[in-house]
Protein backbone atom coordinates (compact mmCIF):
# COMPACT_ATOMS: atom_id res chain seq x y z
CA UNK A 1 0.00 0.00 0.00
CA UNK A 2 1.36 3.23 -0.85
CA UNK A 3 1.45 7.04 0.54
CA UNK A 4 -1.86 7.23 -1.03
CA UNK A 5 -3.46 4.35 1.11
CA UNK A 6 -1.85 5.19 4.53
CA UNK A 7 -4.14 8.61 4.02
CA UNK A 8 -6.88 7.17 3.08
CA UNK A 9 -6.97 4.72 5.63
CA UNK A 10 -6.51 7.28 8.62
CA UNK A 11 -8.72 9.60 6.83
CA UNK A 12 -11.19 7.02 7.16
CA UNK A 13 -10.92 6.07 10.36
CA UNK A 14 -10.68 9.86 11.73
CA UNK A 15 -14.42 10.20 9.82
CA UNK A 16 -15.24 7.04 11.83
CA UNK A 17 -13.80 8.35 14.93
CA UNK A 18 -15.64 11.64 14.35
CA UNK A 19 -19.14 10.37 13.47
CA UNK A 20 -19.02 8.23 16.73
CA UNK A 21 -18.27 11.49 18.96
CA UNK A 22 -20.98 12.99 17.33
CA UNK A 23 -23.75 10.41 17.95
CA UNK A 24 -22.81 9.77 21.32
CA UNK A 25 -22.96 13.69 21.83
CA UNK A 26 -26.16 14.26 20.14
CA UNK A 27 -27.41 10.98 22.44
CA UNK A 28 -26.32 12.23 25.70
CA UNK A 29 -26.52 16.22 25.75
CA UNK A 30 -25.02 17.66 28.31
CA UNK A 31 -27.10 18.98 31.73
CA UNK A 32 -27.62 22.52 32.00
CA UNK A 33 -28.52 24.03 35.32
CA UNK A 34 -31.00 26.11 35.18
CA UNK A 35 -31.41 29.43 36.03
CA UNK A 36 -32.20 31.00 39.16
CA UNK A 37 -34.19 33.90 38.07
CA UNK A 38 -36.22 31.56 35.43
CA UNK A 39 -36.87 29.28 38.17
CA UNK A 40 -38.33 31.93 40.64
CA UNK A 41 -40.48 33.46 38.18
CA UNK A 42 -41.80 29.78 37.15
CA UNK A 43 -42.23 29.31 41.19
CA UNK A 44 -44.61 32.53 41.43
CA UNK A 45 -46.36 32.03 38.42
CA UNK A 46 -47.07 28.44 39.77
CA UNK A 47 -48.45 30.11 43.22
CA UNK A 48 -45.49 27.86 44.85
CA UNK A 49 -44.58 31.44 46.59
CA UNK A 50 -46.11 34.93 47.27
CA UNK A 51 -45.01 38.10 45.70
CA UNK A 52 -42.91 39.05 48.97
CA UNK A 53 -41.36 35.77 49.00
CA UNK A 54 -40.34 36.27 44.97
CA UNK A 55 -39.28 40.67 46.01
CA UNK A 56 -36.82 39.46 48.67
CA UNK A 57 -35.17 36.23 46.89
CA UNK A 58 -35.02 38.53 43.95
CA UNK A 59 -33.24 41.27 45.77
CA UNK A 60 -31.30 38.42 47.45
CA UNK A 61 -30.35 37.06 43.56
CA UNK A 62 -29.63 40.60 41.81
CA UNK A 63 -27.71 41.64 44.63
CA UNK A 64 -27.71 45.67 46.03
CA UNK A 65 -29.26 47.88 43.66
CA UNK A 66 -26.53 51.04 42.81
CA UNK A 67 -29.30 53.45 45.14
CA UNK A 68 -29.08 51.07 48.11
CA UNK A 69 -25.45 50.06 47.56
CA UNK A 70 -24.41 52.45 50.48
CA UNK A 71 -27.22 51.90 52.34
CA UNK A 72 -26.47 48.30 53.67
Amino acid sequence: MGAGGWVLTVLIWAAVLGLAIWAVCRLFPAQRTPDPRATLDARLAAGDIDLDTYRSAREQLDGPTPATKGLR
